[in-house]
């Protein structure tokens, strides 16, 4: 008798059939994965397949996304960098070529017709430069600074004149961030940052219209707004919200309502007729007076600022009383919508001053100036080449000198007579009292004789360091003697009373007013004067002495001799110019034209000066272009680097996936042929 045996398993057709199709899925999935990575090139096709994978997959393709970009910065930047050594370094080519000119022309062979045709040379040279200078690169002009759209340098007044803005563009370099595609102020042929430097605090009062930003503040580190509280008399407390203020004038209403609130909560008289107002730099509060005298007090909120910041306390309290309710002065800064009235420092209205900037003299009436963007505007309105500028402290205005001419036709701000110093007031007349003398002669200051020793004796003699001498033109020929020492030439007011307490010592020796001789600024055009009293036949005459400059560099050498005033006034040694290859260049060609030699000379060391700023810039940009390089090189290998990275973590493996389908195949044609045999199979197949 046939039987089955016990260990053949019984499974309905159903669960068998469907154990078959999913085995036979699970394949069809693995051979389509593989499918796609073989396809695609990818081993991970979705952020699920594998999380920690995918998030640095995704980290990676940011850096490399971003590496792209920085990049082609390096390229942009590497472009820009050739363009500024290539200028700088043709630049340096003229220079050396203007210098070989200045050296063969102080040859006493040669004549004024060689001089004058040489000159020519110089003139387009200037040209060139001129057309160099303006050359554009990927970034725009290449000397534009930080505005590269207009053309940096502009013939103007028979100079040139920079109107580049900033030191230079900046470019996202990645690691090597900082490096300047552009150059600005401050390199040789822009030529340095040449300004009158304001030498007065305007000391602007505050107004309604003051802004909060524009004050340093009681403690000096501006004003930071919250809630304040005070108390009068003893009283309670009450509190007043300032943030959100913009201005001083609502900074006071604001104060002002608050204690008029106090005075209906708690039936008292806190404020005067006066209320709150502003009075010269800080907040006034008119405080009603009693028998005693009530105080009002502000206190901090917490760790807040507010009140100290609004000078209305101090690290040492103090409280407003009637009679004395001004707080502590807030400094407002200058801005040019302050008012010419408003500013104590200036003392009084404005009139005129007389600017001179290549060759042209302009007499500027401020008189009409309300604010001190009125007196910028006026001021630069007159085309002189000149740009207004409030200072880093805020605490006056700088004129800076844009225009590149020769050494006799730099920036001068004098006086006009009976305008009562306005350019003094100010603070920008370029040859004030507090002038500093280490700046006369474009830096060059002032030389004296000092310390000489007598060879026989071994000692300082005082006839060996005698600096000059002034005839005073009286008929016994009184010969003043001026011995100027370090201390002296500090400044204009150092120098003036020395020579004053020195003239006033030995006129009166000889009999003579004290102050027969004074050295004194005159209210007009810029130069030291040596005004006479009295009547005398001859004239005031200065003679050098020891062969000391100190005469040549003050200016009075060539001082002029006015008999209606009987004042010999110098020279105007401290003018203020650009110092640039511009500059030098326009001082050789106009020596050649004059056939002057010592100008050629002195022309030659500027050259040479400006020779060597070329080379210690063009360095500057080859250590830029080198840092750039290497970023560009590092940059490169770390893309190649996370190139690697990447593709080990995202990208298929050809022969494993080649290898992996193959088997896929076999094992779905093995499930289905299984799947095939065991559907055909029957109960009959075991009997």
């Amino acid at each position: 008798m046939t039987s089955l045996s016990s260990s053949i398993g019984r499974v309905p057709n159903a669960l068998a059939s469907r154990l078959a199709l999913g085995n036979i899925n699970r394949t069809s999935v693995g051979l389509l994965r593989v499918q796609s990575q073989i396809v695609t090139g990818r081993d991970l096709l979705r952020p699920s397949d594998d999380i920690v994978r995918a998030a640095t997959i995704g980290v990676l393709d940011d850096r490399m996304e971003r590496g792209v970009q920085v990049r082609r910065n390096l390229e942009h930047a590497a472009a820009s960098i050739g363009t500024l050594d290539s200028i700088f370094g043709e630049a340096s080519g003229l220079a050396n070529q203007a210098k070989s000119i200045a050296s063969s022309q102080l040859a006493v062979t040669s004549s004024a017709a060689e001089r004058n045709g040489q000159a020519s040379v110089v003139r387009q040279m200037l040209q060139s430069l001129a057309d160099l200078a303006n050359r554009e690169s990927v970034a725009g002009f290449a000397l534009g600074g930080s505005q590269t759209t207009r053309r940096p340098f502009e013939e103007h007044l028979g100079g040139f004149r920079y109107t580049g803005i900033g030191s230079g563009l900046l470019t996202d370099l990645g690691g090597t961030s900082g490096v300047p595609i552009t150059a600005g102020e401050g390199n040789p042929l822009t030529g340095l940052v040449s300004r009158v430097r304001g030498s007065v605090d305007l000391n602007p009062a505050l107004t309604p219209e003051t802004r909060l930003s524009d004050l340093a503040g009681g403690r000096g580190l501006g004003v930071s707004l919250g809630p304040i509280d005070f108390s009068f008399g003893g009283g309670p407390l009450g509190r007043i919200e300032l943030s959100g203020a913009d201005t001083a004038g609502e900074v006071a209403a604001r104060i002002g309502n608050a204690l008029r609130r106090y005075e209906a909560d708690n039936g008292v008289t806190v404020l005067g007729p006066g209320g709150v107002d502003l009075a010269g730099g800080g907040l006034r509060i008119d405080v009603v007076g009693g028998t005693p005298a009530p105080e009002l007090r502000f206190f901090e909120v917490g760790t807040a600022v507010t009140a100290r910041d609004l000078g209305l306390t101090a690290e040492t309290p103090f409280a407003f009383a009637s009679g004395a309710g001004a707080g502590v002065d807030l400094e407002p800064g200058v801005t040019w919508r302050t008012p010419v009235a408003g500013m104590a420092g200036v003392s009084g209205a404005l009139g005129s001053i007389l600017v001179e900037n290549g060759g042209r003299k302009v007499a500027l009436d401020l008189s009409s100036a309300e604010t001190l963007e009125d007196v910028r505007n006026l001021i630069e309105g007159a085309g002189l080449g000149v740009r207004v500028v409030i200072n880093e402290d805020a605490t006056g205005i700088d004129v800076v000198n844009e225009l590149s001419a020769g050494s006799g036709r730099a920036l001068s701000i004098g006086e006009v007579a009976g305008s009562g110093g306005t350019a003094s007031r100010l603070g920008i007349r370029t040859m004030d009292a507090s002038t500093r003398l280490s700046g006369f002669n474009f830096g060059k200051g002032v030389s004296i004789v000092d310390g000489v020793k007598d060879p026989t004796t071994g000692l300082v003699g005082a006839s060996l360091n005698t600096d000059f001498t002034i005839a005073v033109g009286d008929a016994a020929g009184t010969v003043l003697t001026i011995d100027l020492t370090p201390q002296d030439v500090v400044s204009i007011a150092s120098l003036m009373a020395a020579v004053n307490a020195q003239a006033s010592a030995q006129l009166t020796a000889a009999g003579l007013p004290s102050d027969t001789i004074r050295a004194t600024l005159a209210d007009g055009p810029n130069g030291i004067s040596l005004v006479r009293t009295g009547t005398f036949p001859g004239t005031v005459v200065v003679a050098p002495v020891n062969n000391s400059q100190a005469l040549a560099d003050l200016g009075l050498m060539d001082g002029t001799w006015d008999p209606a005033s009987a004042t010999l006034t110098g020279v105007d040694r401290a003018r203020v110019r650009v110092e640039s290859l511009f500059t030098h260049l326009i001082d050789l060609r106009e020596a050649l034209l004059r056939n002057d030699v010592p100008g050629i000379a002195l022309a030659g060391e500027g050259m040479d000066g400006a020779i060597d700023g070329l080379t210690d810039f063009r360095g500057l940009i080859g250590s830029h272009g080198q840092r750039v390089d290497e970023g560009l090189t590092r940059e490169e290998d770390r893309a190649v680097l996370d190139e690697g990275t990447r593709s080990t973590l995202r990208d298929v493996d050809f022969a494993t996936a080649a290898t992996t389908f193959s088997l896929l195949q076999t094992q779905l044609e093995a499930g289905l042929r299984v799947t095939a045999l065991a559907g055909s199979r029957t109960m009959l197949d075991y009997l």
